[in-house]
């Protein structure tokens, strides 16, 4: 498969200083450009899945690194190696690499464990709890409008009816529909609202969250369809590993002599 070049260009752009090998893919101007260098963008290409490697492959990305070069030298010669934007650039980037190999090193030396992965699971599906709520609301501005919607159920008025004049615009057309949920999606005051409810019954006061005050209303409830440890072990992987790297950096921070 042949890569275009727009493409591969970009790859490019995100290779970083490769030592030289004693073999070189081309000299231009005198300047030798390492095999090495190629088999890092294949790499790149193949991991982003835009190719795989093949003849052709190679013989675009080495005629995009001598076009490269070529660029290079030119842009130096002409002094824009020089000019403040780019030697702030150049700055940004060389910080970004070394603190990003910082990063791999730090995790590689201290990895997210399994014990620690279950541990978030466990805290997760406890959070998330096993149990499904179907529930509708009415947003009211006041407490006292709240209270005269709430009679007007009693009274006999449908909910859906009501609820076509909820501040929440996004559910006021739907009979304040907020479909299938676990409490741990809402404002903890607002689940409160709800969990103690019947199937079909009504909140009998007022529900106070900093968005205004809500009727509630229980449609059903179901068994929730928690994912698997092993569906989400990658993903909880990664947060952790992004946790344990938050932590170092403040441990960092704290340390540090700051002006």
């Amino acid at each position: 498969m042949t890569l275009k070049p727009a493409r591969l260009l970009f790859a490019l752009i995100a290779v970083v200083a490769i030592p030289a090998h004693a073999q070189n893919l081309a000299v231009v101007n005198g300047k030798p450009i390492p095999s090495s260098r190629v088999d890092a963008v294949v790499k790149q290409v193949v991991a982003a899945g835009q190719g795989q490697d093949s003849p052709e492959m190679r013989e675009v990305i080495k005629r995009d690194l001598i076009a490269r070069e070529v660029l290079m030298q030119e842009a130096v010669k002409q002094g824009y190696d020089k000019k403040p934007e780019v030697k702030a650039a150049l700055d940004n980037a060389r910080q970004a690499i070394v603190v990003n190999q910082l990063a791999r090193d730090y995790i590689a030396k201290n990895p997210v464990t399994d014990a620690e992965i279950k541990a978030e699971y466990d805290r997760f599906t406890k959070q998330t709890g096993d149990k499904e709520y179907h529930v509708r609301h009415i947003l009211l501005e006041t407490e006292a409008e709240a209270k005269a919607v709430i009679a007007k159920i009693k009274a006999g008025a449908k909910f859906e009816e009501l609820a076509k004049g909820s501040k929440d615009t996004g559910t006021a057309s739907t009979g304040g529909d907020l479909e299938w949920a676990s409490p741990s999606s809402f404002p903890p005051e607002f689940a409160a609202g709800f969990t103690g409810l019947q199937k079909g019954a009504v909140s009998e006061t007022p529900v106070k969250t900093a968005n205004g005050f809500h009727v509630i209303k229980l449609d059903d409830t179901r068994a929730a369809k928690l994912p698997t440890l092993a569906e989400v072990k990658p993903q909880i992987a990664d947060a952790l590993a992004q946790k344990k790297l938050e932590e170092y950096k403040d441990q960092m921070v704290k340390k540090a002599k700051v002006q």
